[in-house]
């Protein structure tokens, strides 16, 4: 069975209360639901991890790489300022998919660049929650795509 890890980053624990006007009312709760519908609906696996710290990212990722198929996630804040993160992915050799949930690239100028993008097979932002279902079906097509 194909299995996604899905990781949260920093903040992401916050949704539904932390600046509803940029990031929506949906909560990670919420979110996880979704996701994990989806993926039942889709007939994959998922494992789901949020976390704040940088270095717990870098560790799922490299502990979890082996046993997954594709990696979809939100690095939230670290998209912008994290080379071990970038690394821990391309060093995965997993399709991967990033997702904001805000478009970054309509918003402050610090945000328009991410680290992460270019070792992912692609980006997904602006569409709040929805992102995530997105991201989860490329997410599932790619990691198909790479056993057929």
């Amino acid at each position: 069975m194909t299995r996604i890890l899905v990781i949260h980053g920093p903040n992401l624990h916050l949704l539904g209360q932390r600046e509803p006007d940029q990031y929506g009312h949906t909560s990670l709760e919420e979110i996880n639901q979704s996701v994990g519908e989806l993926a039942t609906s889709l007939g994959v696996e998922v494992e789901i991890h949020q976390t704040n710290s940088e270095g717990d990212i870098v560790t799922l990722i490299g502990e979890l790489s082996a046993s997954v198929d594709a990696i979809l996630i939100n690095p939230a804040a670290y998209t912008h300022t994290s080379v071990a993160i970038r690394d821990a992915i391309a060093a995965s050799g997993l399709p991967a998919v990033e997702v904001h949930l805000s478009n970054i690239h309509k918003r402050e100028e610090f945000r328009h660049h991410s680290l992460t993008a270019a070792v992912c097979s692609g980006q997904i932002s602006g569409f709040g929650a929805e992102s995530y279902l997105l991201g989860l079906r490329a997410a599932v097509s790619l990691a198909q795509s790479s056993h057929a």
